[in-house]
């Protein structure tokens, strides 16, 4: 191989890929670009993605294809981090989360591939955790949407593999009805940045990097890729009407009303309900501590029972492609500006 090919790796969950196709569709993208053959690195059970990336940034590939769901793309973006290796996104799993909020192609691999040789880079934040377990552990994740304590966390604990496989992220819906009955709130102490502690009642609080959920639903509109801070969703509903206001808000009014002035208008007069039910913070970090120890999880992938948690943005810190040329929306809509 020339040492002057720029040269990719293919970090690939062989559950979840057709491997003949994507293989067929990047090596023939690779050729065409002017690129060497690819680098090709399975995941496993032992390892969803980060050891193999790091073996590919010790061979000096350019850039690093995440062929699987969010959890291969949060594994690959977490070896990735503060490097200069750019990450492609080959959504192939469930949620395919980060794809949605950078507006990538989801039901065409051939697009996405396109995209990965002949778009552009784009700097975005990582959201990164460090995790403090029962027997006092703590360890450092990132993660790329979002982060959830509480209810949130409990829901993907209890969605049930087959159905994922069945429905996709439909699954998720199943769980929460489930979930919610016998959900019972919990109460934190949390801090943002330097300001003082405060606590609060809540049944899930969730930490976003950016704010568009699977259906398009805009959970939380202003929260973007690329604004070097955390958008915070603190949810304290009191009863089934209170998940009732919850729901219209994310679905009526962030989804319909908040794209016109006038309705914009009319959620600043008539939002006070939804807001005692969800309250939005903002912050370069946060730090939770629940009374007793809660379900924890990161883009969709659950990560056990924790008993504090500190959250913050990594400005910058990874490099994704996108198409190039394409002009970023002003509204919050795709989660980067």
């Amino acid at each position: 191989m020339p040492s002057n090919l720029r040269r990719a790796a293919v970090v690939f969950n062989p559950v979840k890929t057709d491997v003949d196709r994507l293989r067929l569709g990047v090596n023939a993208a690779a050729a065409a670009a002017g690129w060497a053959e690819p680098l090709w690195l399975a995941t496993s059970v032992a390892d969803p993605g980060q050891r193999v990336t790091r073996q590919a940034l010790r061979q000096g590939v350019t850039m690093v294809l995440a062929a699987g769901g969010d959890g291969t793309v949060r594994a690959v973006a977490e070896a990735l981090r503060g490097s200069e290796v750019s990450l492609g996104i080959l959504p192939v799993g469930t949620g395919n989360l980060l794809a949605r909020n950078l507006q990538l192609p989801l039901n065409s691999l051939d697009d996405a591939i396109s995209i990965a040789f002949g778009g552009a880079d784009k700097a975005i934040d990582l959201g990164v955790a460090s995790v403090t377990y029962a027997d006092n552990s703590i360890n450092d994740h990132v993660f790329l949407v979002m982060a959830g304590l509480g209810l949130d966390a409990q829901m993907i604990a209890e969605t049930r593999p087959d159905l994922k496989k069945q429905v996709g992220w439909l699954a998720y819906v199943d769980a929460g009805m489930r979930a919610i009955p016998k959900a019972e709130p919990f109460r934190i102490r949390y801090s943002l940045g330097t300001r003082s502690e405060h606590q609060a009642l809540v049944s899930t609080i969730l930490i976003a990097n950016c704010g568009v959920l699977p259906g398009n639903i805009q959970f939380l509109p202003d929260a973007l890729l690329d604004d070097g801070v955390l958008d915070i969703a603190v949810l304290q509903p009191k009863g089934v009407l209170g998940w009732l206001m919850i729901w219209r808000r994310v679905t009526w009014q962030n989804g319909v009303l908040r794209r016109s002035a006038v309705g914009r208008r009319i959620i600043e007069l008539t939002d006070t309900d939804s807001e005692r039910a969800m309250t939005t913070l903002v912050g370069t970090d946060i730090r939770i501590v629940p009374d007793h120890p809660q379900q924890f999880e990161l883009d969709g992938d659950e990560f056990g029972l924790v008993t504090s948690v500190f959250l913050r943005a990594d400005a910058g810190a990874l490099l994704v492609r996108v198409p190039a040329g394409r002009p970023m929306p002003t509204d919050g809509s795709a989660g980067v500006r």
